[in-house]
């Protein structure tokens, strides 16, 4: 998408970040994709093999340029993950892959890159818990079906009642909204379940999925936020986690407002508050 060359473009143009701060990944192993993802998925995914029943509910066609970016995209979570431990905070640039399940994916995400990212911390043993704290405007049904069986991995999903997925899956709080929903409404939540999550689930790291698909210009939001309000959500989430202590890995998300100019500045004000509040 053409966000994900815009948004680092405007951040490095107007001086909020330096070239210097950007980190590349690599591609994730296929041992790291283990401790997710079921081993007949990762086979079929990085043999090009994918059944076409598969690659409808993806949404993609079968490409192995896209399995390339794909898991670019899934360790540049992971280093993000680290960094964040390191620094307090820190971000991909895209990401924000929820709708993957261990053994499929759907949605237009093909692997889930914050169950990774938790997956490879909890594994190095870095972290003993972790939140998910998901925005985005559709439910983080992948991440809820992944970490069902899962204590130390805690899942808040805060979305459209009435959006996509049809079949909701159940996260350790789901919070579902009605169309229209506005500012008033939605900030208040925000700030009531930002702090009741972090003080239940005692997190090490909070992954944040800040999709900008909440904006009323959103074409399949059906929410009613403004871009103001929309940025008063990420400084209510980033200041709560500053306060708390707890590091901070954030990813994108949706967005898909018809100028792309709505969604370049939505994505572009967390990271200014990301910098004003952890700078």
């Amino acid at each position: 998408m053409e966000k994900y060359r815009l948004v680092p473009e405007q951040l490095v143009y107007e001086n909020t970040l330096s070239e210097a701060q950007f980190f590349r990944p690599q591609p994730l192993s296929p041992e790291g994709m283990l401790l997710v993802h079921d081993a007949g998925y990762v086979e079929r995914m990085l043999g090009n093999t994918l059944h076409d029943k598969e690659l409808r509910a993806i949404g993609f066609p079968r490409s192995e340029a896209l399995i390339l970016r794909e898991r670019i995209i899934m360790q540049g979570t992971v280093d993000a993950a680290r960094l964040a431990l390191e620094h307090g905070i820190a971000a991909n640039f895209a990401g924000g892959t929820h709708h993957a399940f261990a053994g499929r994916g759907e949605g237009f995400c093909l692997m889930n890159d914050f169950a990774l990212a938790a997956a490879h911390l909890l594994a190095e043993k870095r972290i003993h818990k972790a939140l998910i704290f998901d925005l985005d405007v559709h439910q983080g049904n992948g991440s809820a079906h992944i970490f069902r069986d899962e204590p130390r991995v805690f899942t808040f999903s805060m979305h459209g009642r009435h959006n996509y997925p049809h079949h909701k899956e159940r996260s350790d709080i789901d919070i579902e909204l009605d169309d229209g929903t506005g500012d008033t409404e939605y900030l208040a939540l925000t700030a009531r379940w930002i702090e009741e999550t972090l003080d239940t689930a005692e997190p090490d790291i909070v992954f944040y999925l800040c999709g900008v698909d909440v904006l009323a210009s959103d074409k399949l939001g059906r929410l009613a936020l403004s871009r103001e309000g929309c940025k008063e959500r990420d400084r209510l989430v980033l200041q709560a986690c500053r306060r708390h202590k707890v590091p901070v890995c954030f990813a994108l998300g949706g967005g898909y407002s018809p100028h792309i100019r709505d969604i370049v500045e939505a994505h572009a004000n967390t990271f200014r508050l990301a910098m004003e509040i952890y700078g």
